[in-house]
Formats: C-alpha cells, structure tokens, sequence
C-alpha cells in the first residue's frame, strides 16, 4: 500500500511517500480502505516535531480517517466489508474519564494514522459514518467534532440561551458553533479577518468580534452580555488568550482548554480562577460513547462539517503547508482513495 510516513527526522520534508506492505487484520480487527482523512494542528505539530519530539518514526501521521471495510478478522461481528466507518481518534475509550491507555491507543502519533491507503484497527475502533455525510465530511468528525461536542456536551452541559465565545475559525471551533447553535445558545465568535467573520455569520455566529482590531476582545464580549461575562469559552489559542479568556467568562463560567496555537507555556492567573470561581477544564478529545452521541445528533439535524478545501492525496504536503498557513476556513482534507 501506499503511505505517507515521518522518516529520518521531523518537518514537512520529511513527510515522503512511501510503501508499505498491505495490512491483514487479525482477530477481532478490521481492514479499512481509506478514503478520506482531515487534517488537525495536532498533525501539524506531530510532523514538526513540536507535538511529541521523542516520537518514534517512521510513523503516518494523520488523527483522523474514513473509509470502507474491506476486510474482517475472526470474531469481529460490529461491522462487515462494504460498511462505511469512520476511525476513532483514540482507539481505547470507550467511555467515562480517560485512563492512559486511552491516550497511548491514539491514531497519528503514538499509533501510526490514516495517510495511508489502508488501516488495520480493532472492531470497537470504527463506528458507522453518519450516512448524510460524505467520507470527506465524516473525515473531520473524529478530533475537532468531537472536542467540540465533549467541551461543550459532555462537559460543559450547554443549553439553550447560554453564551458560547469561540476562538477563531478552525475545525473546532467551527464545530463549536455548529454544536452550540444546535443547543439554542448564542455565539460569539472572534477572528482576525472581517471576510472569515462574515462567513461565520453566514454560519449563524450572533455576534462577531474581529481582534486584531480590537485587541481587548474579553472587554467586547462582556459588553455585548451586559458586562455579566459568557457562560463557556472554547479555549484554542493557549498561553496567548489564556488570560483574555478567564476575563470573559462569567463568575461560576466555564474555560475549555482545547488548543494552544499561541503557545503551551506560561504563567496561570490563580487568583483569578479562584475568586471567580471558575471552571478551567481541559479536553483530550473525546469517547467512543460520546462519538455516538455526537453523530446521532448530527444526523438528526443533518449537520454538516465545514470542509475548507480537499487536496487529492499526492498533495498532501501542501495540504499541511495550507493549514500551516491559516489561511483556512474550517477543515482541510485530503482525499486517499
């Protein structure tokens, strides 16, 4: 099969096109010819060398991937060939709080991921693609839906008439608006560019906030509540809005940490979180249990995925250099097969 893989070192170039061997599954594993696979920052950071530097390569990267079986192994009786599936990012969670296996059984880094032609993975490690969706729709859904839906659903409890803020346009946070305006709450959504801003609008963001203009974007999004704060902020920006977010937010209000795309490091405001009586939750993505929860709503309501652009799999180098970019609006893909 063909395979993109880390070889010899971390960078964009060193994410070479290679073959592999084609898989055969064993017991209780299915084979999985992949169509399509999403790109998240995490792949980014992983190819680079940032996310985990003591990562052992060779390694095909990519958290997330959709596509058929094609084959069984002994004992798999939850899906057969010809279904259409899509991977779990963690291939060992099935529900409740995440135990370390959960997070060593990860897809794109420590287990290789979906930038190949096929995957070998165990029968718990696919659920159904919601059948609305097309593979490169339901390609995005295993990390940036699902931290969304877990921040906000599994964890944040959200209801209609809360108050959402939500960083940028990226996957998740666009998933974030979605999952949010299917619970009836408002949104405030941030950007650097008035076009992303309107197509965010477009998307039904209430109210929008462009901060490279107005820097003091946390002072704008309690004005716009009547300075009593927002109930929840999706927090991707990391050690850069950090301190922004907990000053947006209402006392007794919410802080997912989902992101840190300004950085990993730095001073945390205890007093602040403390006197406020804030609730500072990290997310790792998310369950199985969840996962399934998240996509019979999304079939419910028949919610798509905002798909940015899809590369053909012999680009997929520009389509990390793409997202690097941040020129995107939503998720990147790149068709396999």
């Amino acid at each position: 099969m063909k395979a993109y893989e880390i070889r010899g070192g971390f960078g964009l170039d060193k994410l070479v096109l290679g073959e592999r061997p084609d898989p055969t599954p064993g017991p209780f594993q299915v084979r999985v010819k992949v169509t399509a696979t999403s790109l998240n920052y995490r792949d980014l950071m992983m190819v680079e060398g940032r996310y985990n530097p003591r990562q052992k390569l060779p390694l095909i990267p990519n958290s997330d991937g959709a596509g058929v079986v094609d084959a069984v192994g002994p004992g798999v009786t939850k899906v057969k060939p010809g279904d259409r599936v899509v991977a779990l990012f963690s291939q060992a969670w099935p529900a409740g709080e995440p135990t370390r296996a959960a997070q060593v059984n990860a897809l794109g880094g420590p287990l290789d991921g979906a930038l190949a032609e096929f995957m070998v993975l165990h029968e718990e490690g696919v659920v159904p693609t919601p059948a609305h969706l097309s593979d490169e729709e339901a390609a995005t859904l295993p990390c940036a839906a699902l931290t969304a839906w877990s921040a906000l659903v599994t964890h944040g409890a959200v209801k209609a008439g809360d108050v959402v803020l939500v960083q940028g346009t990226g996957g998740v946070s666009l998933f974030a608006l979605q999952i949010a305006r299917l619970h009836g709450a408002r949104v405030i959504l941030t950007s650097s560019r008035d076009d992303k801003l309107e197509r965010a609008k477009a998307l039904g963001a209430h109210e929008r906030i462009n901060y490279a203009t107005t820097p003091d974007w946390d002072k704008a999004a309690r004005a716009l509540t009547g300075n009593v704060g927002v109930d929840h902020v999706v927090e991707v920006g990391g050690a850069g809005t950090f301190e922004r977010s907990l000053r947006a937010v209402r006392p007794g209000g919410t802080v997912s940490v989902i992101g840190v795309l300004s950085g990993g490091a730095g001073a945390v405001p205890l007093t602040s979180i403390l006197m406020q009586n804030l609730r500072v939750q990290g997310i790792f993505v998310g369950h199985r249990q969840g996962f399934e929860a998240m996509a019979r709503a999304f079939a419910q309501h028949e919610v798509h995925p905002v798909v940015d652009r899809v590369f053909a799999f012999s680009e997929a180098v520009a389509a990390f250099e793409h997202l690097k970019s941040g020129a995107h609006f939503g998720k990147v893909v790149i068709r396999v097969g």
